[in-house]
C-alpha cells in the first residue's frame, strides 16, 4: 500500500511533490498517481488474494502490475526532484523488484506452466514482438537524430532532464523482455506461458496515464496534446483484447488438466 500512499500525497499537495518539474513532467506525474491509486494499487492487493485462490490468471497478471509498478517508481526516483516522498518511491522500487522476481521465479518453478494450450495462442507471441519493434523504432526516431545532430535529446527537454527515462527503461530493459517473452511464446516455452499475460498487463498499464495526461493538462488551464489519445487509445484497447483471449485459453487448459 505504499504505492497508494505515495499516489494520493503527489495527488493532495502536487506544488510540494512536483512544484520543480516542467509543465509536461507535473502533468504526466500527477496522470500516474490517478492510475496509480484507481487502478495499480488495489489490483496489486486484490490480485494476489485471488491467486491465492487458485486463479491462475490472476497471478500472471500480477506479474505485470508489479512490472509497471518498478518501472514507473525508477521514473519517480530518478528523474522527480529530491522531495519529500524519494524514500518511498525508492521502498517501493526495490519492493516491487524484489516481489516480480520472487513471483517469477515460483511460477516457472510449477509444473503447471508449461501445458497452458500455448498452440491456441502462439499469435499473442507475434503480437508481443511486434509491439515491441514497433516502439524501439518509434525511440529510435528520436534518438538516432538527436545524437547525428549532436543535440540533446528532444523528448528530455520537455522534462528538463539529461536523458528520456523512458527511452532508457525502455531500450534496455522492456522492450527486449517483451520481445523475447512473445518470442518463447511462439516456440511453445515456458518462459513465454509465464510471462505473456503480465507483458500485455504492463503495455495495457503504459497506455493509461499517457490518455489521462490530456485530462490532468486540460483541467490545469495548460495545452493538452490530443493527437495522442487516438493511436494510444486503440494500442490499449488492442491489448486488452488480446490479453483476454489469452487468459481464456489458460483458463481452459487449466479447466482441461484438472
Amino acid at each position: 500500500m505504499l504505492s497508494a500512499v505515495g499516489c494520493l500525497v503527489g495527488l493532495l499537495t502536487p506544488r510540494s511533490i512536483y512544484g520543480r518539474e516542467t509543465t509536461a513532467l507535473a502533468d504526466a506525474a500527477t496522470a500516474q498517481d490517478l492510475v496509480g491509486l484507481v487502478v495499480v494499487a488495489p489490483l496489486l492487493v486484490v490480485l494476489p488474494m485471488a491467486a491465492a485462490r487458485g486463479a491462475r490468471g490472476a497471478w500472471l497478471c500480477w506479474l505485470g502490475f508489479l512490472a509497471f509498478t518498478a518501472y514507473n517508481y525508477a521514473i519517480y526516483a530518478f528523474s522527480i526532484h529530491f522531495g519529500p516522498l524519494f524514500l518511498l518511491w525508492v521502498a517501493v522500487l526495490g519492493l516491487s523488484v524484489f516481489a516480480l522476481i520472487g513471483g517469477l521465479t515460483a511460477l516457472l518453478g510449477r509444473a503447471a506452466v508449461a501445458p497452458v494450450g500455448l498452440a491456441r495462442v502462439r499469435w499473442v507471441g507475434w503480437f508481443l514482438m511486434a509491439v515491441a519493434a514497433l516502439f524501439c523504432l518509434l525511440w529510435l526516431r528520436e534518438i538516432v537524430p538527436d545524437l547525428l545532430a549532436g543535440k540533446p535529446s528532444t523528448s528530455a527537454a520537455d522534462w528538463r532532464v539529461p536523458t528520456n527515462p523512458v527511452h532508457v527503461l525502455d531500450l534496455a530493459f522492456f522492450l527486449p523482455a517483451v520481445f523475447v517473452s512473445g518470442l518463447s511464446l511462439l516456440r511453445r516455452g515456458r518462459l513465454g506461458g509465464a510471462t505473456a499475460a503480465g507483458q500485455l498487463v504492463f503495455l495495457a498499464l503504459t497506455c493509461l496515464p499517457i490518455l489521462v495526461t490530456p485530462l490532468v493538462a486540460q483541467a490545469r488551464g495548460h495545452t493538452p496534446v490530443w493527437s495522442v489519445v487516438g493511436p494510444v487509445g486503440f494500442l490499449c484497447l488492442a491489448t486488452v483484447l488480446v490479453l483476454w483471449r489469452f487468459l481464456r485459453a489458460v483458463a481452459e487448459a487449466t479447466t482441461h488438466l484438472s
